[in-house]
């Protein structure tokens, strides 16, 4: 799936920053920069009002109002009525000044040391991928989508898991929170995403964070991992029916990997694993030796509608064959002797010696090893023309 992932989709363009621009926002809470634009305001005012009283020059007044502010200037007790009142205004002021300002200092520095640790997502974020979970699975996924080019905002609530140190290397940004919490996935910036990977090892948290991330974005596009296949089956058609202007797709990890892990224990060399919607089709391996519903057969009668069909036949001979079939030349000429032929005749007769590349359903290639350990064991009925 992430191999078709094109990079001609329309983006976003990221919005431009002035050269050395302190970016306030990413350090200061809206409620603290208010708080702060307020007391500004009011030392200000203290400074014009002083100003206007004492009749001194603007910036003597202004001095004189923050020393009054922060209550280190002279009493006024010679001086008229509103000057001592307006003093008393100004160290009341100071007084609400000092918590202000121990709140600046602490939420800065608690914002630079996770500054300096993990990037959050900038406020233009837009037409991204957000990835909820960095363990095995997501780790990978996070490298590949950074491969493609594709922007990505990671949701992990383990700060020690295995993907942290990737997000930090690759500099993406990183909520080391609960992706089910209220407010995570809209931290997130999931209504001006692309789509939606809940990949964590944990089926219930992968389901609650799909379905609050549908209800902010209805045709968000989900890709959900989950344990068991049936369940993950039943989830897929539910929110398909649910939102039908929205892309869906829900995957049993273990489901896809099985044949593989099974057919290398069975001694089979499985090439590799193709998803087809819920299905998976199996690229192996086999020697026709020994398998009755291979050795003596035709291509043609080799050939099991939705079980397997033989691909191609390797060309070396039994001496000079590679263990791995993935090494062996490409090639689709029989007198080299070495190489795959593709474009097998439907009549040719599949030898003893021969070895061949097959590609065959779950199902299928469990018949096929059954045959041949159990050369006695019947074929399975022929499907279809």
């Amino acid at each position: 799936v992430l191999e078709t992932i094109t990079r001609d989709e329309p983006r976003t363009t990221p919005p431009v920053r002035l050269p050395g621009a302190f970016p306030l926002g990413s350090f200061f809470s809206r409620r603290l920069r208010a708080a702060i634009a307020g007391l500004a305001a009011v030392v200000v005012l203290f400074a014009l009002l002083t100003w206007k009283i004492t009749g001194k020059p603007f910036l003597e007044a202004t001095h004189l109002a923050l020393l009054d502010v922060f209550a280190i200037g002279d009493p006024a007790l010679d001086e008229e009525p509103e000057r001592r009142i307006l003093q008393l205004l100004s160290a009341l002021s100071g007084m609400l000044l000092l918590p202000l300002l121990l709140a600046v200092v602490l939420e800065s520095y608690g914002t630079f040391r996770a500054a300096s640790g993990l990037r959050r997502p900038p406020r233009g974020t837009a037409d991204h991928v957000v990835l909820v979970g960095l363990g095995r699975i997501g780790t990978r996924v996070l490298d590949r989508l950074h491969a493609l080019g594709i922007p990505v905002v990671c949701v992990e609530r383990d700060q020690n898991a295995r993907g942290i140190a990737l997000a930090r290397s690759l500099k993406v940004p990183v909520l080391v929170a609960d992706a089910t919490e209220e407010g995570v996935l809209e931290a997130a910036r999931i209504g001006r995403s692309r789509a939606l990977l809940a990949l964590t090892s944990n089926d219930s948290i992968n389901l609650e964070t799909a379905l609050y991330a549908r209800e902010c974005n209805p045709v968000l596009r989900v890709v959900l991992r989950l344990f068991d296949d049936r369940f993950a089956a039943t989830v897929n058609q539910a929110l398909r029916d649910s939102y039908p202007d929205a892309l869906t797709r829900s995957r049993s990890v273990s489901a896809l990997t099985a044949p593989s892990f099974a057919g290398a224990m069975m001694g089979r060399h499985v090439l590799g694993a193709v998803a087809v919607e819920r299905g998976v089709l199996l690229i192996a391996a086999m020697d026709v030796g020994g398998c009755p519903e291979l050795e003596g057969r035709t291509i043609a009668e080799a050939f099991r509608p939705g079980a397997w069909r033989v691909l191609a036949l390797d060309l070396s001979s039994p001496d000079d064959r590679q263990p791995d079939l993935a090494t062996t030349p490409h090639t689709g000429s029989r007198h080299l002797g070495t190489g795959l032929e593709w474009n097998l005749h439907p009549g040719h007769v599949l030898g003893p010696q021969d070895r061949v590349l097959l590609a065959a359903t779950r199902r299928g290639l469990g018949l096929l090893q059954s045959a041949c350990a159990a050369p006695g064991t019947p074929a399975p009925e022929r499907s279809g023309p």
